[in-house]
């Protein structure tokens, strides 16, 4: 079935969670999740921090982990990883901050790891909407943030990207954010105007790329050292809302690699769609690179996009990529008459392995 975008009833009557609207609402999401952040008490931590790890899976906790390295990439002087598997480095110990995220808290690595992490006696903070975790933190006295729950976990950035924040900042570990926290809230608001369902395809960028990639394979290209994290995102976002295959990379390090694959047959490269992401930030060379690259790929693959981010603040450039990305991955489900919502091969995965499956509700 193929839906005209534009066609807003056949649209809305697809969307059965409601992933658009929630997407609208991203400033109301990031309004509510900074004045929760401010609660955060983080008193039970003590010691001096010398490195930071995170756990946590998914398109929510682990894109905002991400995010937030790219973001702080200059200003962050301890090391920050993520962890995403059943075990923690070696290296945990009390004078490791570990931030326990799981919007279900009951997602069996971060479990796995939590409790790993208590036994290392790192200091810890957790942020979740319930669950095993809370349980945990509850029982540990570890500092904790209750969010709200009932929405997929990549929808609510807003839930965890600013608590994270907030950690590092009451903390000490990096400057206060709030006027590049108030420009993307801002930001949001008028990019959904743009992006909107009720902007029509001849003006609205996100229904656009998202017909150019209609029947082809999405690469995401963006550029070190602050916009590699954008291009991740925008990857797994097409990944769990618009049900295919896509991958990503980012300039200058696939020059010395990935590049060479652009040789392939003419008819193999003829089926991907490519998109470049520009920022001010860029270096000279490293733009130089992504212009080239651009013009090369123009000569040989099925369709190729140069998106440049938005806003003033690198906090606000780096979310009007991912603005974007998550309508256009919610209208490249749609176009195809798929409902961007629902998540069958992960419930799979998880009745398999005997864990609850991923519950939404409308609100």
């Amino acid at each position: 079935m193929r839906v005209n975008l534009d066609d807003r009833a056949a649209v809305e009557k697809l969307d059965t969670i409601l992933a658009l609207r929630d997407t609208d609402e991203y400033d109301k999401q990031f309004s509510e999740g900074w004045q929760l952040s401010g609660q955060f008490d983080l008193s039970s931590i003590t010691a001096p921090i010398d490195r930071i790890v995170v756990l946590g899976t998914g398109g929510g906790s682990a894109a905002s982990v991400n995010l937030l390295k790219s973001y702080l990439f200059d200003e962050l002087r301890v090391p920050l990883q993520l962890n995403q598997g059943y075990t923690i480095p070696a290296f945990v110990d009390e004078r490791t901050l570990v931030i326990v995220v799981s919007h279900s808290g009951n997602t069996e690595e971060i479990v796995s790891g939590y409790e790993q992490a208590i036994e290392a006696k790192a200091q810890i903070a957790v942020i979740t909407a319930g669950g095993k975790v809370l349980e945990l933190a509850q029982i540990h006295g570890h500092a904790h943030l209750l969010v709200p729950g009932g929405m997929m976990p990549r929808i609510v950035l807003g839930y965890i990207f600013l608590p994270m924040l907030t950690v590092l900042t009451k903390l000490g570990l990096v400057a206060d954010k709030s006027g590049e926290v108030a420009e993307t809230i801002q930001l949001f608001s008028r990019l959904r105007e743009e992006y909107g369902l009720q902007a029509p395809l001849a003006f609205n960028l996100a229904k656009q790329i998202a017909q150019q990639m209609d029947g082809l394979t999405p690469v995401i290209y963006g550029t070190l050292p602050f916009f590699d994290a954008p291009a991740w995102r925008w990857k797994n976002q097409l990944g769990e809302n618009s049900k295919v295959m896509a991958f990503w990379n980012a300039i200058p390090s696939l020059h010395h690699d990935e590049a060479v694959g652009w040789d392939a047959p003419a008819a193999m490269l003829k089926g991907y769609h490519f998109t470049l992401i520009r920022d001010v930030e860029d270096s000279d060379k490293t733009a130089k690179r992504v212009e080239i690259s651009a013009d090369i790929l123009r000569e040989r693959a099925g369709a190729v996009q140069v998106v440049r981010s938005q806003g003033v603040s690198r906090m606000a450039r780096l979310f009007s990529i991912v603005y974007l990305a998550d309508y256009v991955s919610l209208y490249t489900a749609l176009i195809r008459g798929v409902d961007p919502t629902p998540v069958e091969v992960i419930n799979l995965f998880k009745s398999k392995m005997g864990q609850p499956l991923v519950q939404v509700q409308v609100r």
